[in-house]
């Protein structure tokens, strides 16, 4: 996976994909690695959500405990 690879660029290239296999317009010789890639963006995503989510309880935590 790209080490630069942000939230919103990871969204935007999965709504792409999405947007391409809908209107069906990807090959079949090529739908097989949209959908791997569109796997991996997703997983990236929710990666970035579990983590976005984690920080930010442990934030709320601790201005409870101040």
């Amino acid at each position: 996976m790209d080490q630069n690879l942000t939230y919103e660029s990871a969204y935007k290239e999965l709504t792409e994909i999405a947007h391409e296999i809908e209107t069906e317009s990807v090959s079949v010789d090529v739908l097989a690695e949209k959908v791997k890639r569109a796997s991996e963006l997703i997983e990236f995503c929710q990666n970035k959500l579990r983590g976005t989510e984690t920080e930010v309880n442990k934030i709320i935590k601790q201005m409870e405990n101040s």
